[in-house]
Order: C-alpha cells, then sequence, then structure tokens
C-alpha cells in the first residue's frame, strides 16, 4: 500500500473534521456514554468522547465513514484527551491504553474498508495527541508564578503510553495537535522519540500549534516562528496550526510558516468563530471560499477542519483542493 510520503508528493491531503461536532448530534446521556460496562461507575462519565470509543464504538465508525466519503485521505483516532493527565478529570486512568487502542482499531478498520474499495486512494488513520488539559511552561496560580501543575517528566511518561498504544491499535502516523504550550509537545515529541528508538520503528509525525487571538501568538506566548523553531529539531511529515481561528483569520499565520519550512505544511482551521451559544456558523461554501485562497496562494499541503467542521465541510475542501497541486516550500529551513 502507498504510504503517507508518497501520498503527500502526487496530492493535497484531505484531513477529516470535527469528531466533537458529530458525537454531539447524537445528543448522548450520561446512560449513553456509561453503557453496561460502566452501569455502575461512582463517577459521572458524560462529556468523556473519548470513552465512547468503547461504550459506543458504532457511532465512532460511523463518524470515521462519514469523513471517508466525504473524501478524507486521513481521519483522526478519538483519541484527544487519551491520556492518564486527561482521564484524571474522570477517574479512568488506568483505561489509557485499552482506549487509545481501541480507537486506533476502529479507526483503522474503517479505513481499510474505504482502501479497499478505492485503492488508487489510501486511506490514513492519524493518532490524535491532545494537548492535556495542564501546562508546563504557566503557573496555573497567579499567586505562584513558579508553580507548574504538570513536569516535563509527567507529559512525557503520558504521552508515552498514549502513544505506545496507538501504535499498537494501528495508526500510520501520530498528529500532535492544538499545541497551546510548546514544552507540552516537546515531551510528546520526546516520547514519541523514545518509542520509536525502543522499537526501531519509524513513524511519521504531524504537529499542529494553536495560534490563540489576534495577537498571533500560541497561549504560551510564541510567535509563529518561534514555534516554528520549538519544533523543527526532529523530521516532521507537517507542521501546522488547528483550532481556534477560522480559516480567514488563519491565513496570516499559515502564510508566515510557509515561508519560513521546508516541512510540508498542515490546517484545519475551525468553521469560523464561536457564536454566543458556542456554536459554529461559518458554512461549508464560505469554508471552502477561504480555503481556496490558501491553494491559490500554495500554503498548504494537507486541510482539513476543527470544531464545528462536517462531513459537508469536508467534502466542499476536497472537492476544491482536487483542482491544485501540493505546494512546493522554497524555504531553506
Amino acid at each position: 500500500m502507498s504510504t503517507i510520503q508518497e501520498a503527500i508528493k502526487k496530492n493535497i491531503l484531505i484531513l477529516d473534521g470535527a469528531m466533537g461536532t458529530m458525537l454531539q448530534r447524537y445528543n448522548f446521556s450520561e446512560e449513553d456514554f456509561r453503557g453496561e460496562r460502566f452501569k455502575d461507575f461512582p463517577h459521572s462519565l458524560k462529556g468523556n468522547n473519548d470513552l465512547l470509543s468503547l461504550t459506543q464504538p458504532q457511532a465512532i465508525r460511523a463518524v470515521h465513514g462519514a469523513y471517508f466519503e466525504a473524501g478524507a485521505d486521513i481521519v483522526e483516532t478519538n483519541t484527544f484527551s487519551g491520556t492518564t493527565i486527561g482521564m484524571a478529570d474522570y477517574h479512568l486512568e488506568d483505561l489509557v491504553y485499552e482506549l487509545n487502542y481501541e480507537s486506533a482499531r476502529i479507526a483503522r478498520e474503517v479505513a481499510d474498508e474505504f482502501t479497499a474499495k478505492n485503492p488508487d486512494k489510501p486511506r490514513f488513520v492519524a493518532g490524535s495527541i491532545g494537548p492535556t488539559n495542564r501546562t508546563a511552561s504557566m503557573s496555573p496560580d497567579v499567586n505562584d508564578p513558579g508553580y507548574r501543575a504538570v513536569t516535563f517528566d509527567d507529559l512525557r511518561i503520558a504521552y508515552k503510553q498514549q502513544v505506545e498504544a496507538l501504535i499498537d491499535g494501528g495508526s500510520d502516523l501520530l498528529l500532535v495537535e492544538t499545541i497551546f504550550d510548546t514544552l507540552n509537545a516537546k515531551a510528546a515529541l520526546f516520547a514519541i522519540e523514545e518509542v520509536k528508538d525502543e522499537r526501531n520503528i519509524d513513524i511519521p509525525i504531524m504537529v499542529s500549534g494553536t495560534i490563540t487571538d489576534a495577537s498571533g501568538r500560541t497561549l504560551s506566548g510564541q510567535t509563529v516562528e518561534a514555534f516554528l523553531v520549538s519544533v523543527s529539531h526532529i523530521p516532521l511529515l507537517s507542521v501546522g496550526f488547528n483550532c481556534a481561528l477560522g480559516a480567514d483569520l488563519l491565513k496570516p499565520y499559515l502564510q508566515t510558516l510557509a515561508h519560513n519550512t521546508s516541512f510540508n505544511v498542515s490546517a484545519h482551521p475551525n468553521a469560523g468563530l464561536p457564536n454566543a451559544f458556542g456554536e459554529y456558523d461559518e458554512t461549508p461554501e464560505q469554508m471552502q471560499a477561504f480555503i481556496k485562497e490558501y491553494l491559490d496562494d500554495n500554503l498548504i499541503n494537507i486541510i482539513g477542519g476543527c470544531c464545528g467542521t462536517t462531513p459537508e465541510h469536508i467534502k466542499l475542501i476536497a472537492d476544491i483542493a482536487k483542482e491544485y497541486k501540493p505546494r512546493v516550500s522554497t524555504a531553506t529551513m
């Protein structure tokens, strides 16, 4: 089967859209999140989307299938919060390996089904590695600026367990995404390199940061250029941005990134900014028009959607991306 390194040279690759947005459509209750297995669990589990890979696997499978049907080349595993740090909120730290393994296995099965139907369009699984709900660079206590809620080693150990399970479950690549603190991401990258060395394997890595506001910086204060330098010490399949901003507001930061890196560039922006109810109003047609500007300006190699995006958004993005060649870098970095 074609590798993703070969595929990315031939076409602009399409990443899927939002998992959470699609799962919200099911209106799962506390009982649905629990399923039979966790019906007597002593803590609330509603809102733990990662757990749905165990208790509602048919829904996860359906979401992956919908994105592949829409034209996605890559789907992300349902593991955004799949570390012991993320699962501590739900008292489910002991389930982390199983959650990641099963999420990757489900995505792998769906990907293989679609590849078998159309071998000329191989489908790939990206193991999704989220930022956790703690930051290694900043103190959560304004009265104690030296305090940290998590250490680099805490993060490294947690990420290593997640990475091992994602690989064991069948991920083709690993996506360290929604990075608001680059030190957290560096712990994830360190863990990935550890696993690669121990297993004597190589696996492609995507890195995707988050520009949090109009200052053009990550939450921990890095500019685009600083973020790029911070993650460029290992070979990456791609570097890019996702979340926080819509496609229109993200464009200038992608331009800076694309002009300064020889890595492939990825983007999966939100469907605009959230409205007063926390919902996303940008239509597939509006988002397609913004993405066309990325393509006209030769900015991207991988494109998809984050919060608020649906298979309808991804279909129109895939339709327009077919008309363009992948970005060719002229940068020397």
